[in-house]
């Protein structure tokens, strides 16, 4: 079998595998593999080839994963409580951590929210900033104006 039908065979099955899977997982032998597989019409022998294709992978994956996993944000899926943090809302009901009261509306949504400062409470109609979310209730704090 000549050497360009076995690179071929490699890069056709790692971007169906990548197709099928879109994890990044087989992705980095599509590159590498054209690569080589236009170097194997040069006549270099098999084994160079497969030590170019090693090289070219492992460099891809190197330094290519870690800014394509960045930009494409892979494995991190954002909740729906997560898109809501540095936000800003409204109070609906006056915040009373004392009195275990408030609410707060947030990109049409209504929480529970409770401010950051124990003491402080915070009145309806006031814009807050959505600081985290712990169980399912908001942490806020107030806008500052200015």
């Amino acid at each position: 079998m000549d050497d360009y039908i076995i690179w071929l065979i490699i890069v056709l099955a790692a971007a169906l595998i990548e197709g099928l899977t879109l994890g990044l997982t087989s992705i980095w032998f599509v590159p590498s593999g054209l690569i080589v597989l236009l170097l194997s019409f040069t006549g270099i022998p098999m084994w160079s080839q497969i030590l170019i294709f090693i090289v070219l992978t492992a460099l891809s994956l190197i330094f290519l994963y870690p800014l394509v996993k960045t930009k494409l944000k892979l494995g991190k899926t954002k909740t729906n409580y997560e898109t809501v943090i540095g936000k800003i809302g409204v109070v609906i009901i006056t915040i009373n951590n004392m009195k275990a009261v408030g609410q707060v509306k947030v990109e049409g949504r209504i929480w529970t929210a409770r401010t950051s400062n124990e003491d402080a409470i915070l009145e309806e109609g006031l814009e807050v900033k959505v600081l985290d979310v712990k169980g399912v209730k908001l942490i806020v704090e107030k806008v500052q104006e200015g």
